[in-house]
């Protein structure tokens, strides 16, 4: 899935994201908008959602003096379909704030804090998928935000989604707006470890990313032929490779995906 977020404070681009082909528009009150602009964001926010927007809204985390003030003027919004809890480090914290706006949250995993509770955040029922902050995760650890540096957090996201029965977690920006070249390399990378999402901060990235998580022709290729090949239920060879009961499962996962709504065949 595609995320894309826009500034709260901006609702002359409301209508723009929310058209222009990601699965969900993230409405923003966290990173994008200055503190001075925070109420003003809210009031945008909450008269796009009250007169038929509709989309997930990012909110400062807890110990955000703005965390209380973002998620009361959420409550009651009928075009609400999410909010994105911003270093979220406790299922708590999660709980607490599909408790009062009535819908699912998705956990943005950004604190050493929020990546060690990750297994129990994600058992939480209000929590619906995690997602990863890695450059604010980079800054707390002191770290750089390379694929290296980070593949030990994304791994244990993935982990603690599949433990908890989620959706791959959904992986963070790609801040190169005009390299498509990187953008391909940090979906291919995600897609690799087992994330099944993207967040995005420009509409140009929204359909090269969709590309990049749907399998290409040569993975569905090799998928058909595994699975026609596995009808035995036996061991067999395929193109020199051996094919057991896991290496089916895997091809027929990519072949779920590629027959999924959407997905060009």
């Amino acid at each position: 899935m595609t995320f894309l977020f826009v500034p709260g404070d901006r609702p002359e681009r409301f209508a723009k994201a929310a058209t222009a082909g990601a699965d969900l528009g993230v409405l923003d009150l966290e990173d994008a908008v200055a503190d001075k602009d925070k109420a003003a964001a809210r009031t945008s926010i909450a008269n796009w959602l009250e007169s038929g927007g509709r989309g997930v809204v990012r909110v400062n985390g807890r110990e955000s003096s703005h965390h209380d003030d973002d998620v009361a003027a959420l409550v009651g919004l009928p075009g609400l379909a999410g909010v994105m809890l911003a270093k979220a480090e406790s299922p708590e914290a999660a709980d607490a704030v599909s408790l009062r706006t009535g819908v699912p949250v998705i956990a943005l995993i950004e604190t050493a804090r929020g990546v060690a509770g990750a297994e129990d955040i994600a058992t939480s029922r209000s929590v619906a998928r995690l997602a990863f902050g890695h450059l604010d995760y980079a800054q707390d650890l002191g770290a750089e935000p390379t694929q290296p540096a980070m593949l030990h957090a994304r791994a244990i996201l993935v982990q603690a989604s599949r433990l908890a029965g989620l959706p791959g977690p959904v992986d963070g920006v790609t801040t190169h707006l005009d390299n498509t070249d990187v953008l391909a390399a940090d979906v291919r990378h995600a897609k690799e470890l087992g994330m099944s999402g993207k967040l995005l901060i420009h509409p140009k990235q929204i359909a090269p990313t969709q590309a990049g998580f749907k399998p290409d022709a040569r993975s569905v290729a090799w998928a058909r032929k595994v699975v026609a090949a596995g009808r035995s239920g036996q061991a067999v060879r395929v193109d020199g490779q051996m094919v057991d009961a896991p290496v089916v499962a895997r091809a027929e996962a990519i072949l779920a995906r590629f027959e999924q709504p959407g997905a060009d065949q």
